[in-house]
């Protein structure tokens, strides 16, 4: 009699054990492209050579990884400074501090030098994060050049970063405390970061290439593209489907459609999103 109630409390312990184990989802990494993001332009030097081999030549120690940041995406930085009156110091600055120099696992596996996280109105691919809470929602771009145009496009279609536009393109430290105010960072120190890095780096510099200094050589055949949204060139994810039988349906196959859509799996999800063709 004792030995029953003994296994029956055992049983009951067991059970109530696997009962408390709660199922951990993590979303999917990977949502289907919906983004179709132009080709990058060759840009004009910007004198990023020049600017950098004075650098080394100061007695300061000065990061290698940031050094290399600002050859590589100067030029783009300054495109962004005539196209939307945003200073290329806080352009590049932000880059430099958001991405970790190029570095960051965002900046690397995303191209999101920024972190811009996703909002309602974003349809592009996704990954998520841990940020300021558990798995947070980022935007992943194909190109980095796309990642600095919608950081341009963040700020001036948003009616709390209006007043930065009354500042000066040559203003950086009005720029830095005003992107501080209008709740970009939570972080008291960011203005003082970004400040330190462009003074660090000399990165106004940048600031005073003019536009006609900076002309981007264009194809006569092609006019100014912007990212924009495919429509009807892409597929959602209905109940039941699976790789194999979207590619069926679309007579193209499964390998196609992970490398358009930039899929590391064959794991889709209801309502996702997959270009086609």
């Amino acid at each position: 009699m004792k030995l029953k109630i003994v296994i029956y409390s055992v049983f009951l312990l067991v059970l109530a054990s696997c009962g408390a184990k709660k199922k951990t989802i993590r979303k999917n990494k990977d949502v289907g492209i919906v983004l179709v993001e132009p080709k990058p332009v060759k840009l004009p030097s910007v004198k990023e050579d020049k600017h950098i081999k004075k650098l080394e030549k100061t007695k300061k120690y000065l990061s290698k990884h940031t050094l290399k940041y600002i050859e590589d995406y100067a030029a783009i930085a300054v495109k962004e400074m005539h196209a939307h009156k945003i200073p290329a110091s806080i352009t590049l600055a932000q880059g430099i501090l958001e991405s970790g120099s190029g570095r960051g696992e965002l900046a690397r596996k995303s191209n999101n030098h920024f972190g811009i996280k996703c909002h309602t109105q974003w349809k592009g691919q996704r990954v998520y994060h841990d940020d300021d809470e558990d798995q947070e929602c980022f935007r992943k771009y194909q190109y980095v050049e796309t990642s600095y145009n919608d950081h341009s496009e963040f700020l001036t279609k948003r009616k709390r970063y209006a007043f930065l536009f009354n500042y000066k393109t040559n203003d950086y430290k009005r720029w830095a405390k005003g992107l501080k105010k209008a709740g970009y960072a939570t972080d008291k120190k960011y203005p003082s970061k970004l400040i330190g890095i462009i003074e660090r780096y000399k990165l106004y510099e940048f600031d005073k290439v003019k536009k006609k200094d900076f002309k981007i050589q264009k194809d006569s055949n092609k006019k100014d593209e912007k990212p924009k949204y495919t429509i009807g060139n892409y597929y959602e994810v209905k109940k039941g489907d699976t790789l194999y039988s979207i590619a069926k349906k679309f007579n193209t196959t499964v390998a196609f459609l992970k490398e358009l859509n930039g899929l590391k799996s064959n794991t889709i999800s209801i309502g996702q999103h997959l270009l086609t063709k």
